[in-house]
């Protein structure tokens, strides 16, 4: 009896997809590669499927809650590691079969070139995707944000096109079913709505996103947003450019139990009302009939740290004390995250991560003149301005791409982080040998 020739599992199961006629060359890859995956995260990885494997069998003798918190956090990277390694192992066997003596069948050589070539494209997005499942989530991720509005260099023109980014992000969110409110909006004294698109002067505005997740789709907007165009009130025709800052803060649920109820001394939103001194003042500005008749405007101001936040958007003094407590408590938070991660960059030498904004934080550009929106951080160049400026399917693309540069920021940090790990870990092996 003739033994039957040896066929790959992936090659049975192709047979019956349609194929292309063309003969593909491809490069056969070392299977030992560790398939563009930086060795110090594929390592990270397997600890983490291991703890995750451990984890998964203690639960099913013994139910713990934080123990299933920390195996469903570690489930994405578990999953992850198991396609990626499932490629690898399918290129291995794809790889053994073209290099078999006994392989002479033309069909299943050109059957095993195809499923080669298939999975060596898939391999990259895995590995890509493993790689994001190994960043640490942002703390406030699933929370929902404040989006503070200001305007930068720039004079007048930086504050009517800070009107227009406010009008931006809340058509945004109106199409993309987002719970926004405008929670405060205060214009300049002494501008009228002379801006382009019956822009008014902006003094400060604060957007509350109510949604969950919320600071995790608008912490890229955070910088410095340029705007290059000629004013309604330019004569001759001259491109004037200016600036808005853009700030994104996490905003606490209201009534949680949760450990980031602003209630909780140990939550990083909580702040001690004996340090806050409270002004009761008259609203300012236009606004109407109660502007500057009773004392409604609320200015806060933490003594320690120096931070002051101010409201009178509505006429009910009280009102206005419940919103500047949660914008001071938001900014609070902000503030505490950045010396916490101020402190993590001096232990590992390595830029993590700062929403502090300066002049020289630009991530955005708006160029009317050339129809053109820029994100600085990813390289990405969009036309159809009036669509971005509208909260348009374009300003999708713009946001996503600052949304992907902040991810690929994060896993750099973390190769960074395990690699100073690792060296440190060699270097006192090193001293022990020594000794």
């Amino acid at each position: 009896m003739i033994p039957a020739q040896w066929v790959c599992r992936r090659c049975i199961a192709a047979l019956a997809r349609p194929r292309s006629s063309k003969r593909l060359f491809i490069r056969l890859a070392s299977t030992d590669a560790a398939g563009g995956l930086p060795p110090v995260l594929l390592e990270r990885a397997r600890k983490m499927a291991a703890e995750h494997d451990q984890l998964t069998r203690t639960l099913e003798t013994d139910f713990d809650a934080k123990i299933a918190k920390r195996a469903g956090e570690l489930s994405r990277v578990s999953a992850a590691l198991r396609e990626w390694e499932t490629a690898q192992s399918s290129i291995a066997e794809l790889t053994a079969l073209l290099h078999s003596k006994d392989a002479k069948d033309e069909e299943l050589q050109q059957l095993a070139r195809e499923e080669l070539s298939t999975t060596h494209s898939n391999l990259e997005s895995l590995a890509t995707a493993l790689s994001i499942s190994l960043t640490p989530r942002d703390p406030f991720a699933d929370m929902p944000c404040m989006v503070e509005i200001r305007p930068g260099p720039g004079g007048m023109e930086g504050r009517y096109f800070a009107d227009a980014l406010v009008r931006m992000y809340r058509q945004y969110c109106s199409r993309i079913g987002l719970n926004a409110q405008l929670i405060k909006y205060e214009l300049a004294e002494g501008g009228d709505s002379t801006g382009g698109a019956n822009e008014s002067p902006l003094q400060e505005a604060v957007l509350k996103v109510h949604d969950a997740g919320a600071y995790d789709k608008f912490r890229g907007e955070a910088g410095m947003h340029r705007v290059q165009r000629v004013p309604s009130t330019e004569k001759n025709g001259r491109t004037h450019t200016s600036a808005v800052a853009v700030w994104v803060l996490p905003a606490f649920p209201e009534n949680s139990g949760s450990e980031e109820d602003a209630t909780n001394p140990d939550s990083i939103f909580y702040v001690d009302p004996a340090e806050v001194d409270e002004e009761k003042m008259r609203a300012s500005g236009a606004g109407g009939q109660h502007v500057n008749k009773t004392e409604s405007a609320i200015r806060l101001t933490h003594r320690p740290t120096g931070i002051s936040v101010s409201m009178q958007d509505s006429r009910s003094q009280h009102t206005n004390r419940r919103a500047a407590w949660t914008l001071l408590q938001s900014r609070m938070a902000q503030r505490r995250r950045e010396e916490r991660e101020e402190q993590a960059m001096a232990l590992r030498n390595n830029v993590l991560s700062k929403d502090k904004i300066t002049r020289g934080d630009k991530i955005r550009t708006y160029n009317y003149t050339q129809d053109r929106c820029s994100d600085h951080r990813s390289g990405l160049d969009v036309h159809n301005l009036p669509d971005v400026l509208a909260g348009g399917e374009t300003l999708d693309r713009v946001i996503e791409s600052g949304r992907a540069w902040l991810v690929q920021r994060d896993i750099r940090a973390m190769m960074a982080e395990e690699e100073a790990g690792t060296s440190a870990a060699v270097s006192k092996d090193a001293k022990k040998t020594k000794r």
